[in-house]
């Protein structure tokens, strides 16, 4: 799903989809899945180098997201401004809420702006409700 123009996201991809990924212009990827979710690839830090990627890897429990792994996304994808970044995690739900995220509190965009982030077919549950609706400041 293209978010901005230098920003997607997406479910995991699988092996052949990094070299496309890669092909097609992204310089950054960041995985927030766990490493034993579904569909994980156990060796996917070698194929997104590989492709001339750099590969940044932000395990965040599906049932226990915390401030802490949204504040290092944020400070991550700051510092990757300047380049194309891929964020995914298993079915696009964890990258969903952490753009909605990003796109507020680092660009910006109002409510309805930054929903546009979020997977249209994903109901969050209580867990994700509640952390889409939490309000901090920037570290």
């Amino acid at each position: 799903m293209q978010i901005t123009e230098n920003i997607a996201s997406s479910g995991q991809p699988n092996e052949s989809e990094f070299t496309i990924i890669a092909d097609v212009g992204y310089d950054v990827i960041i995985n927030l899945a766990m490493p034993n979710s579904e569909n994980a690839i156990p060796f996917e830090g070698h194929l997104v180098t590989t492709n001339n990627m750099i590969y940044i890897h932000i395990p965040v429990p599906f049932d226990a997201p915390k401030l802490f792994h949204l504040q290092s996304f944020i400070n991550i994808m700051e510092s990757f401004s300047d380049k194309k970044v891929w964020v995914h995690c298993v079915k696009n739900y964890r990258a969903s809420a952490f753009l909605y995220h990003y796109l507020r509190k680092s660009h910006g965009f109002n409510i309805t702006e930054a929903q546009k982030a979020i997977l249209q077919s994903w109901e969050p549950n209580e867990i994700w409700q509640q952390f889409m609706n939490i309000d901090f400041k920037l570290v």
